[in-house]
């Protein structure tokens, strides 16, 4: 029986937060959000990492992150390129962004032959999400199949006090299967509601507090990586028609496809956990006390690497 194996997606800037968030100290000890991230997984069970990285960023990388913990967890990296695209396609002149998070998920493919899990870098996801996540994959360890997972939050505990949010917002059924799942990408706490906008805000509507969300805290196989790499061309011929400098690859488009085809099943993991990330500056403080309360109370030891 194959071990999940994590994936980290770590590519990203941190346009909205000003920086490299990733590698921003929250306690002390200089550890960062990665640091609590990666120690929850290696105590609920996982044996490897994989960092997905831009190349410039693999010295300052390695240094923050890697050097800490490759002693205690197999750590791997891999690059993604603006240029890794199927064969017969090209970037367009002007195209500056990412392909998005499943082109993140796909530079990882060469070293994937089994169950994985994917994660943001710069989000903490508590230790109760790794552990149930690595045994629903442990437990139901078909290889070849379509059973996949993912950790639902409530989306209150998951929206900023400090600017907009985006999520994928879930639709289950009696059995807490995902029947479908929405990207939204403007989501505020606004006069003690929760809102969201399509139009730029011309136009606003309401989500209730308890609306399932995902955070990209996935489970899958190895079938779902060969899917994503299956479908990339026909999904980027046509977003490079329809928004050539900005569209972007995501799993839920994926996902959505294979589930209304009945093709995929995706456990939903509801956790009462609250989620804490910094999107903008302003969330680090939050991120901070939360730690600190953590290990208060001796969920984490003051220094998680120590030798």
């Amino acid at each position: 029986m194959k071990k999940p194996v994590l994936i980290v997606m770590a590519a990203g800037m941190g346009s909205r937060f000003g920086g490299l968030k990733q590698i921003e100290p929250i306690d002390d000890q200089g550890q960062i959000i990665m640091d609590f991230s990666i120690y929850d997984a290696k105590q609920a069970g996982f044996e490897k990492v994989i960092f997905v990285i831009k190349e410039e960023m693999k010295d300052s990388f390695e240094k923050n992150v890697g050097d800490k913990i490759k002693d205690h967890i197999d750590v791997h990296y891999v690059f993604q390129d603006i240029n890794n695209l199927p064969l017969g396609f090209e970037v367009p002149e002007g195209r500056v962004k990412p392909w998005g998070t499943a082109h993140a998920i796909l530079s990882a493919k060469d070293l994937v032959d089994g169950p994985f899990v994917v994660i943001n870098a710069d989000d903490f996801y508590g230790q109760e999400s790794f552990i149930k996540i690595y045994d629903y994959l442990m437990e139901n360890s078909k290889e070849d199949s379509y059973d996949y997972a993912m950790v639902g939050y409530e989306l209150a505990k998951t929206v900023s006090d400090n600017g907009d949010v985006s999520r994928g917002v879930c639709s289950l059924d009696s059995k807490l299967e995902l029947v479908d799942i929405v990207e939204r990408k403007e989501i505020i706490k606004k006069d003690g509601k929760i809102l969201f906008t399509e139009d730029s805000g011309e136009t606003w509507e309401e989500l209730p507090e308890d609306t399932v969300v995902s955070m990209n805290l996935w489970g899958f196989r190895k079938t779902f990586m060969d899917q994503l790499d299956k479908e990339f061309p026909e999904f980027l011929e046509k977003g490079l028609k329809e928004n050539p400098l900005k569209w972007e690859y995501y799993p839920t488009m994926v996902l959505a496809r294979m589930i209304k085809e009945g093709r995929a099943r995706v456990k939903v993991l509801r956790t009462p956990s609250k989620w804490y990330g910094v999107t903008y500056k302003e969330d680090k403080p939050l991120v901070v006390e939360a730690i600190k309360n953590l290990k208060e109370r001796g969920i984490y030891p003051e220094k998680l690497w120590d030798k």
